[in-house]
């Protein structure tokens, strides 16, 4: 075993997002192998979202072929300054053309955040908007499961050479639904858990949205990882946003995480506009007693927030089947369901759109 073996098995690995293989790249160095150690450097030339995941895919593949050598990775960043300002302009080119950037939030997860922000995206369109969703939950990406674009694999534009001369990599979204979508979900395989720290997912989220080929849209939703945290900050400082919706149930716990959610918004450090409250999973009706509703999570918690922080209350979303085989089955239930594209539209219409 040589220095030439680990090359060529490295060179099966594929960068998910520029469709070249690692070495090929230019991203691995100084490989050196000793007794019982094989060891390299995994170069990246700015902050990369997929980085842990590649470097995941070379110990894996490096372990396995030589069991009895540990494997020792160097991940190293070589970013030039004038890379990073030619970046940073040509992100700001990238979102140009979008009008509204709408964070969809919740104070807690298992809200139903991210299928309210998938159905009012294909709700805006089917009414005649150009919409975007970026899928921001870094650490849960659902959109993909949930709009039957699993598996799909981003193109990327090269700017003037790209990256590696001086230019930019711009991804282009996949589009379904008359939406374009976005998620880090197109590049991590869907049993892999991302490992990320604060700044790494921050990093990764604004490649999400600001090296996109969005081109020209009216509305550019954010489905937000649950909670306040370090993502939400560094989105709220670095993207333009023109206010957020926050979801919850009528459940007292979730109603209790909301306050958070508010505050974060309403923070004189943050100061964006919340355009409003949708309470889901309001109430369940059965098929065979459709006269009736059944208040599974409690009554009226959504209006009484709403009221204390007087902010609107855009819409209620009923407990309907259709919702979850929906978003199992990858086709959202304003699709399908009359009773819930009834819903999603008042709700845009609250808005004001």
């Amino acid at each position: 075993m040589n220095k030439d073996n680990i090359i060529k098995l490295l060179e099966t690995i594929i960068h998910p997002a520029k469709d070249k293989d690692i070495v090929s790249l230019g991203m691995v160095e100084d490989v050196d192998i000793s007794a019982d150690k094989i060891k390299f450097k995994l170069i990246f030339p700015g902050r990369d979202p997929l980085s842990e995941s590649l470097k995941k895919r070379c110990e894996d593949l490096i372990q396995s072929n030589y069991p009895d050598y540990k494997v020792s990775i160097l991940e190293m960043i070589r970013e030039k300054k004038q890379n990073k300002a030619l970046m940073v302009e040509e992100s700001f080119v990238a979102i140009s053309g979008v009008g509204k950037i709408i964070a969809v939030a919740s104070g807690k997860g298992g809200v139903g955040k991210s299928t309210v922000a998938v159905n009012l995206a294909v709700t805006l369109a089917q009414m005649g908007y150009k919409v975007g969703l970026a899928d921001a939950d870094v650490y849960g990406p659902s959109v993909a499961k949930m709009t039957d674009t699993e598996g799909s694999v981003p193109e990327v534009i090269m700017k003037d050479g790209g990256s590696e001369n001086g230019g930019t990599d711009l991804i282009v979204p996949i589009e379904r639904y008359g939406v374009k979508w976005m998620s880090i979900g197109y590049f991590a395989r869907p049993e892999q858990a991302l490992i990320w720290r604060g700044p790494m997912a921050c990093n990764a989220l604004k490649q999400m949205i600001l090296q996109v080929e969005w081109g020209e849209l009216d509305f550019l939703l954010l489905d937000l990882p649950p909670g306040t945290g370090d993502i939400h900050i560094a989105l709220v400082h670095d993207i333009p946003l023109a206010g957020a919706i926050i979801v919850s149930t009528p459940q007292a716990v979730a109603l209790a995480d909301v306050e958070k959610g508010v505050n974060l918004f309403r923070n004189k450090n943050v100061n964006k506009p919340i355009f409003g409250l949708i309470e889901n999973m309001s109430w369940f009706t059965p098929e065979e007693l459709p006269d009736n509703k059944y208040y599974i999570f409690g009554k009226g918690g959504g209006e009484k927030m709403a009221n204390k922080y007087q902010i609107p209350l855009l819409g209620q979303i009923p407990i309907v089947q259709g919702i979850m085989e929906g978003g199992d089955s990858g086709l959202p239930a304003v699709l399908t369901q009359p009773q819930v594209r009834e819903a999603f539209e008042n709700i845009a219409h609250k808005l004001g759109l």
